[in-house]
């Protein structure tokens, strides 16, 4: 009679099929992990795509940054030939040496961000005008100095007949197509006469106030008036027909050696925005101007 094997106890059973279990294959640990990446792609993909969202809106950011500016200005300057090549050559000067000057430098310093952008721009009759300096950011005395360089060394040109209306739609072109952000935007109009060409000149005037720019004067009065074109009130047909916009001014010359002086202290008000004082014409100053004046000599010519 031959004798069974005692049963093992649960304990010892449990212990070692523990212990006798197969290790996993090289082959399972791979199938294991695969798995456990195919899990992680999905949300992978979802990092990868918001971090590739990103990119293009920070570099938005940053391009909006370097562009941003306190000021885009149009510096548009007469060269009619009803200004002989001396009152010519003062007003270049004059943005010349305004740009040069320690006093503009500090005041685009002095701006929320310290940096501006400007375009010099003649004109004369419709559709003469000519960018001499185009756009440039300007952050301290070493840009300045370059644009100041630049238009030094520019030829003067001149011209026929006297545009306003049309210096101001060359003007809100450049400002539309500047490229930079700017919190304000400024056209510097400077002529010694009435508009005698292209539509009126309050059509142009209020085009651009209605695209929140800022017209500003410098009415050149160095002549005495002896010809049909001249106006002995050219000062209060600037006020009065060109100028306009929130803290609109304008700043007669009427003595050569005041030309520069002049020229520094507009720029570094439109600069700085400074509201009028008691040396700068503000635009509700005095009586009307007859703003259809030189359309109608310009007619009568004909």
């Amino acid at each position: 009679m031959s004798l069974s094997p005692a049963p093992r106890p649960l304990v010892l059973r449990v212990a070692l099929a523990h212990f006798t279990r197969p290790s996993p294959s090289f082959r399972d640990q791979a199938l294991l992990a695969g798995r456990a990446a195919c899990r992680a792609v999905p949300a992978l993909r979802v990092a990868l795509a918001l971090f590739a969202g990103l990119i293009p809106a920070l570099a938005v950011q940053a391009r909006q940054a370097q562009t941003e500016v306190d000021l885009a200005l149009v510096l548009a300057v007469d060269i009619s030939n009803s200004m002989d090549p001396e009152e010519q050559e003062l007003q270049r000067n004059g943005f010349v040496e305004a740009m040069r000057s320690p006093q503009v430098h500090e005041a685009i310093r002095s701006g929320a961000l310290g940096r501006i952008a400007v375009v010099y721009m003649e004109w004369a009759g419709l559709g003469r005008h000519h960018v001499v300096v185009p756009w440039m950011v300007i952050e301290g005395g070493e840009d300045a100095a370059a644009f100041a360089a630049r238009l030094a060394e520019a030829p003067i040109r001149r011209g026929p007949r006297t545009s306003i209306s049309g210096a101001i739609e060359v003007s809100i072109g450049l400002l539309e197509r500047s490229g930079v952000e700017p919190i304000r935007r400024v056209i510097d109009i400077s002529g010694d006469g009435a508009n005698n060409q292209g539509r009126l000149v309050t059509e142009a005037r209020d085009d651009a106030l209605n695209r929140g720019i800022t017209i500003n004067g410098l009415p050149i009065m160095l002549k005495r008036p002896t010809g049909y074109w001249d106006m002995s009130n050219l000062d209060v047909y600037y006020r009065d027909c060109v100028i306009g916009g929130p803290g609109a001014f304008m700043i007669p010359i009427r003595e050569r050696q005041n030309f520069a002086e002049a020229i520094r202290t507009k720029i570094i008000r439109e600069i700085a925005d400074f509201g009028p004082d008691p040396q700068v014409v503000p635009v509700q100053a005095g009586g009307r101007a007859d703003c259809v004046m030189g359309a109608v000599r310009d007619w009568e010519q004909r």
